[in-house]
């Protein structure tokens, strides 16, 4: 007999993620979403939590390169899966990671906190398509909200991005 036979619908707490190229062993609730096990049990704060809605994107990141809402993902359905949140973009060196980059250098930002999200949105779009026009990387990004409503700046910055991403 296993150790969960006859416990209906009990769950594994102490599981290990891969977060960012690290293994991570964490006690997580069998409802704890990933945006709450990243920002308060593995202190990864970048991943903000806008509206807990799944309506803002404020807690974009990727999955197995796939960009998700963290708020709306429960941790253990991530277990075996790749988890990068903004703060393992950048390479051990320091060196920001090309959107991240365009960001810095175009000041695409008002108050920041919409932009962990926009930066993991982007990062993930531009692995499925490199060289987008302004409209498909508008569509592309369209989950992510900003309160400052800096669009056009935030779409400036992920274009250069973009080509910052091809070597353009």
């Amino acid at each position: 007999m296993g150790q969960n036979d006859g416990m209906a619908g009990a769950v594994e707490r102490l599981i290990t993620l891969d977060v960012n190229g690290q293994q991570r062993r964490v006690d997580v609730l069998k409802n704890e979403t990933l945006a709450m096990t990243l920002r308060y049990k593995l202190g990864l704060t970048g991943t903000k939590l806008g509206c807990d809605r799944a309506e803002c994107g404020a807690c974009t990141v990727l999955v197995d390169d796939v960009p998700r809402y963290a708020c709306s993902v429960l941790t253990h359905s991530v277990r075996g899966k790749k988890i990068q949140s903004i703060e393992g973009l950048a390479a051990p060196d320091g060196t920001l990671h090309p959107v991240q980059q365009a960001v810095v250098e175009g000041q695409g930002f008002q108050c920041a906190f919409c932009m962990p999200g926009f930066v993991m949105a982007t990062v993930g779009f531009l692995k499925t398509n490199p060289a987008p026009t302004r409209a498909q990387l508008a569509h592309g990004i369209s989950g992510n909200l900003c309160r400052c409503a800096d669009y056009n700046k935030i779409l400036d910055c992920m274009m250069v991005a973009a080509d910052k991403s091809r070597g353009a």
